[in-house]
Formats: structure tokens, sequence, C-alpha cells
């Protein structure tokens, strides 16, 4: 009997290594977005340095695929990001990580990379909670959900990812969920040829410990979920606040040519050593 080999394999090192994922997981849907992308631009994954931190999207690059890789700590891994990029300006660089290590302690990291318009690639997996530590709130749960750290109801305010990160300056930014995987590998597709940074807001379905908590349910409710709940950027300027309670706007948000932070140091650079 004949078998076929998936047409991603060659990116990977499942030859060695198998998944750690939780059945029902959109994380296996993200990171094949990424590949594809990655195989659609014909690149060598020799071009790429992929970072991620601690979560359970960070093990998306780290280490199943065939490419140098950094797994950094806990909230940094856009810090790295940083310092492999002014390193190795020729490289690709691309971090990918959680919603919990990239906006709540790593937070600071993600906007100041984007206010300094560095180019970097970025795909943030966004499950809505912490769900590799067991379900904590994360500040993307939405308010009133309850977490084993929120047992009344989380009160807090959550962070909307994707406008955030436009307003701090980012030159691409774009928001698709796990039901959305082709538009999520073009806009993938825009940001690795972006040159400046870019922001792919992955929103995820986490049956395991999300679907649990708002009562969800399954990877097929939750998908569906997205489906019904999900409107276009573009439909968003018609509807008022009411319309858009409780709805994933998606599409992208900021696709925009501006100053980068790597090719204007490479510019000093070069004016001091041409300076007497």
């Amino acid at each position: 009997m004949s078998t076929s080999t998936h047409p991603l394999k060659k990116y990977t090192r499942s030859h060695i290594m198998r998944t750690t994922t939780c059945p029902g997981c959109g994380i296996g849907t993200v990171s094949q977005a990424i590949l594809r992308a990655i195989d659609e631009l014909e690149l060598d994954m020799d071009d790429f340095v992929f970072v991620s931190g601690i979560g359970c999207s960070a093990w998306i690059p780290s280490p199943f695929y065939n490419a140098d890789t950094l797994h950094t700590t806990h909230g940094r891994p856009i810090a790295y990001a940083t310092g492999v990029k002014l390193g190795l300006p020729d490289k690709h660089v691309m971090v990918v990580s959680g919603d919990g290590d990239l906006t709540a302690i790593g937070g600071n990291h993600l906007i100041h990379a984007a206010r300094r318009n560095i180019d970097l690639t970025v795909v943030l997996v966004n499950n809505g909670i912490y769900a590799m530590t067991g379900g904590q709130t994360a500040p993307t749960t939405p308010r009133g959900l309850t977490t084993i750290t929120s047992p009344h109801g989380t009160l807090e305010h959550t962070f909307d990812i994707s406008p955030m990160i436009a307003a701090a300056g980012a030159s691409f930014v774009a928001r698709w969920t796990t039901y959305h995987p082709r538009q999520m590998t073009r806009s993938i597709k825009k940001g690795i040829q972006k040159k400046g940074f870019a922001l792919i807001e992955a929103v995820s379905q986490c049956p395991v410990q999300y679907g649990r908590a708002s009562n969800l349910g399954d990877a097929v409710s939750m998908l569906t979920y997205f489906k019904d709940n999900s409107v276009r950027i573009s439909k968003t300027q018609k509807m008022d606040a009411a319309e858009l309670q409780s709805k994933i706007v998606v599409g992208e948000f900021v696709d925009t040519e501006k100053a980068e932070l790597t090719t204007e140091l490479a510019q000093v650079k070069n004016k001091l050593r041409a300076s007497p």
C-alpha cells in the first residue's frame, strides 16, 4: 500500500519527534499556515531564525521546525529576536509565541518593537487563556470568564491586541482565526515580505482549557463560533459598539511603508565609517 508524504514535512523535524499539542488544538493550523507561507514564497529555512518564549505556542518552531531556533525565557522572545535581527540583518527573523507570553510579561517588548518598527515578523497565537499551566486568566481573557485564578469571574479588561500594535506603530498588522487558514497564510506571507514590524494575530481554539472554561466545548464548536462571530474589518465602520460586542474583528488593520530600525542603523554606521 502506498503512503503519501505531507508536502510541508520537509520543513520539520518530524522524523525525530512528535508534537506536544492537545487534541483539537489550533496550533497545528497556525504552524501549517507559517510553513505554507514560507513554501509559497519559495524561501529556504536556512534564511530564517525562529524565536519563541514559554507556552503552548512557543513549541511551534522549537524544536519542531528544521531551522535555527531560540527557545527563550518567558516574555522575552522579542528582546532576543531584536538582538538576532541587529546582528544578522539579512535573516528573516520570526517570533512565534502566545498571547500570555507576548502581551503579559512580554507586553512592553511587543509595543516597543512595534514603535521602533524593527524588521521582525511576529505570529502571536491568541487562545484567550494561559493554557499550558492550567488555565489561568490572561490579558486576553474576556471579562466575566471563570478560570482557576478568577473563580468569581475575570474582573480585568482585555487587550485588543491588533489595534493596540497598530497604534504602537507597526508597518503591518493582521488578525485571523484558525477558521481562516488561507487568509492567515496570505497575511503571514505579507508579514515576511514587509520591511518593518509585522504582527499576525492568530485567534486559536483551546478546547482543553478555554473551551471548558467558556462552555464553548470541543474544537468543532469553537471553530463554528469563530465562523459565526468573525466580522471583516471593512464591515465594522457601519456597525455600532452594541453590534460589535463579542465579535472577532478580522482582516488586515495596517499595511504601510515607513522607516525601519535596522536599515536606519546601517545607514548611521556607514555614515560614521565614511567620516574622517
